[in-house]
């Protein structure tokens, strides 16, 4: 299910130049702003939750899984170059896995670790919110990377409509309607961050249960989907 060589592609096209300067620009961001935070402030972990969990996890990680998730896939099919990929002796689940596989990859490096150092930075992991918020953050990495895979392979518009998803779905809706929180990735993760501290600074709208089901859901769903439309992209290129 797993083949070297697309990954090195993927990898190849997804850490270019161009890109990583890109992935690179929020991590940074992020790093810089708990540094002046713990100076302006000191250790405080109430202003460590609402950074990392408003910043880190609610803009930096959906927006860098919707550059991996479609960069994963997106341009090839842009630009045909995809169809040279399809010609080689693969099967299409494993051509999906591969790039599901390094899109998660990608997002976690630019998400994960950046969310640990700056909760160090914060308040020194006080009460394992670092820890609990680098947890969430890759466990909202999987899901991320599948559904903004997904998009790359049934839109040419993969990146504004992940965008809006994570902008207006979860950032704007999820903190205005309450029902909408149910249906967020975020949401699903900060569930799962709670649990590693047990305290009241990472909560969530989302019973554990609920999250863990859903996440598994929506991450398989999506890499199956994305298979189907793969092979049918082909069927439709061989028409």
């Amino acid at each position: 299910m797993y083949d070297p060589t697309v990954a090195r592609l993927t990898y190849r096209g997804l850490l270019g130049r161009r890109r990583a300067l890109i992935l690179g620009v929020l991590p940074v961001l992020l790093i810089v702003l708990s540094l002046a935070v713990r100076s302006f402030s000191g250790a405080d972990d109430q202003v460590a939750s609402d950074l990392l969990g408003g910043f880190a996890l609610a803009t930096m990680v959906p927006i860098i899984g919707v550059i991996a998730g479609t960069g994963a896939i997106g341009p090839e099919i842009d630009d045909g170059s995809v169809v040279y990929l399809l010609a080689k002796p693969l099967k299409r689940p494993t051509i999906i896995f591969t790039k599901l596989i390094v899109a998660i990859a990608v997002t976690m490096a630019f998400s994960a670790v950046p969310t640990f150092i700056a909760g160090m930075i914060l308040n020194g992991n006080g009460q394992q919110i670092a820890v609990a918020y680098t947890v969430a953050a890759l466990v909202a990495s999987i899901a991320y990377a599948a559904m903004f895979l997904l998009l790359g392979t049934v839109t040419r518009h993969a990146v504004v409509f992940g965008l809006v998803y994570a902008l207006v779905w979860e950032a704007l809706f999820g903190s205005l309607v309450s029902g909408a929180r149910t249906l967020s990735v975020q949401q699903w993760a900060l569930a799962v961050g709670h649990k590693v501290t047990g305290g009241e600074l990472v909560t969530s709208d989302v019973s554990l249960t609920t999250a863990t089901v859903l996440l598994t859901v929506v991450t398989v769903l999506a890499t199956w989907y994305a298979g189907q439309r793969l092979r049918s992209l082909t069927l439709a290129g061989e028409e």
